[in-house]
């Protein structure tokens, strides 16, 4: 009979002091370590947690300087895989994730089916009723666009930070990599999908406190937007070119280029007719909507590819085996 798996959970901290002692009760006996990351919290909650709390799974790390919720959690993922913890849990401290929820993100990493479990709050519809409205908006543009960069096409709710990973697939994370504040939850995935390493969703219901969220969706999608872009360029060139080629591989460019070529072959003839003050030949036309219209089915034909190559093997598992 297999030994239960050791869990343990980080907790970043900034500005979460009336929050964090609460958060820390509620995490039942299952976890082992509790990993309390002070990321340079000026309401100096790990020195909090440290004089009031009487756990002895209680961790507090400090960082000496702010690096936001990326560092504060790549700080915990280094101190769990120093100590031989087998899934890695993490907890926001401001008391909007429910730790009860823990075995529900743990159970299908133990089971063999993800390797790293995901919060989402927009499973159950009835629920999302609580969510503010530019919160579901700035959270369905987000999820489009980490679709489209992370490869994982089956999940949604990607700023969602309530997570569980496998010690072999953060062990294989450069973790000095992934980015360390806002775009954290996001590049994560990227990040996740190089190693093909399978991501699951774990239903939860959205809850808000009376604290007022740091994150600023409108402020943030052009930056989103910009860090998305690179990602897609790097996971295409990663899986379709480096490690290996497949159809889809010829069907993006050529899609890119025909319809490129269309636009602009019919771009730079109808501006010619125009100022001549002639029609647009007909045979003109054609080869422009042509190159335009199979242009379009070849990147949509990629497009289909891509969303059936999401990971479906998990590592921990091949490793095991």
């Amino acid at each position: 009979m297999d030994a239960p798996l050791k869990v343990a959970v980080v907790i970043p901290c900034f500005r979460v002091r009336a929050h964090a002692l609460g958060v820390i009760e509620s995490i039942d006996a299952s976890v082992a370590r509790i990993y309390v990351i002070d990321d340079s919290c000026p309401e100096g909650t790990g020195e909090y947690v440290r004089a009031q709390c009487t756990d002895q799974r209680v961790t507090v790390l400090f960082n000496p300087r702010n690096l936001g919720v990326g560092g504060a959690v790549m700080r915990g993922y280094e101190a769990a895989l120093s100590d031989g913890m087998d899934v890695i849990v993490k907890v926001d401290g401001d008391g909007q994730m429910d730790p009860r929820l823990i075995p529900k993100f743990v159970a299908p990493i133990a089971a063999g089916e993800a390797d790293y479990a995901k919060g989402n709050r927009f499973f159950n519809l009835e629920h999302i009723r609580s969510m503010p409205g530019i919160r579901i908006f700035g959270n369905t543009v987000l999820s489009f666009m980490t679709k489209l960069s992370s490869g994982y096409w089956d999940i949604f709710d990607p700023t969602n930070g309530f997570t569980a990973i496998h010690r072999e697939v953060a062990g294989q994370l450069p973790l000095e990599k992934i980015s360390q504040r806002y775009f954290f939850e996001t590049d994560m995935l990227f990040r996740l999908n190089t190693l093909r390493a399978v991501v699951v969703d774990v239903p939860m219901d959205a809850r808000y406190g009376s604290d007022i969220s740091n994150l600023r969706i409108p402020s943030i999608v052009g930056e989103f937007l910009v860090r998305h872009l690179g990602n897609l360029a790097k996971r295409i060139f990663y899986n379709y070119y480096l490690r290996g080629m497949s159809i889809a591989s010829f069907e993006l460019p050529l899609g890119i280029l025909m319809l490129l070529g269309g636009l602009l072959y019919g771009s730079l003839h109808w501006a010619r007719s125009a100022q001549a003050g002639v029609t647009t030949p007909p045979g003109t036309v054609m080869i422009s909507a042509i190159l335009i219209i199979v242009g379009v089915q070849f990147i949509l034909a990629f497009i289909n590819y891509d969303i059936a190559n999401v990971p479906q093997r998990t590592l921990h598992r091949k490793s095991r085996s």
